[in-house]
């Protein structure tokens, strides 16, 4: 009886040192929270183009290679601290993350919006960047449906 109360204790101390290790792992791993239903993707062919263009036209640098991309599928906007949202740069501990709407995954002023973000490294919408260089708000982008009113947007912002 007592090797199987001995083997059993062992057996006990062995769950709950992997179940430590493990949601130590998961906390670690998971960083900030994302948007409810926010999935990481692979970034499509184009967004590598889409930086590059934005690279150019703000003249600052950054590796596309650094960005980690999360679309949340199937919703024209996600919900964030500040309300509705169709795009999301955030820069936790060095790792830079876009989140996209599922609705605005493929929307070239909407997925630029957020590159400058990134490449700014910085919240806020500074004029000379995003309207006089690059055109990057609803008013601004040539072509866009900058005369649509979307939730989320604040007169200046993809987001």
């Amino acid at each position: 009886m007592r090797n199987s109360s001995r083997k059993y204790k062992r057996t006990v101390l062995r769950v709950v040192i992997a179940s430590l290790a493990c949601s130590c792992a998961v906390v670690e791993a998971s960083g900030p929270v994302l948007p409810l239903g926010a999935v990481q993707v692979a970034a499509p062919p184009e967004y590598a183009e889409w930086h590059r263009k934005t690279t150019t036209c703000s003249g600052l640098s950054g590796e596309f290679r650094e960005l980690q991309w999360y679309v949340v599928p199937g919703v024209s906007t996600f919900a964030t601290s500040r309300g509705p949202q169709v795009g999301m740069w955030e820069n936790r501990g060095g790792i830079h993350r876009i989140i996209i709407a599922g609705q605005y995954a493929g929307n070239e002023m909407v997925v630029r919006h957020e590159i400058l973000h990134a490449l700014l490294g910085r919240a806020g919408h500074p004029a000379s960047y995003f309207v006089s260089r690059c055109h990057l708000t609803w008013e601004s982008w040539d072509g866009s449906t900058a005369a649509t009113e979307l939730p989320g947007h604040d007169g200046t912002a993809a987001h």
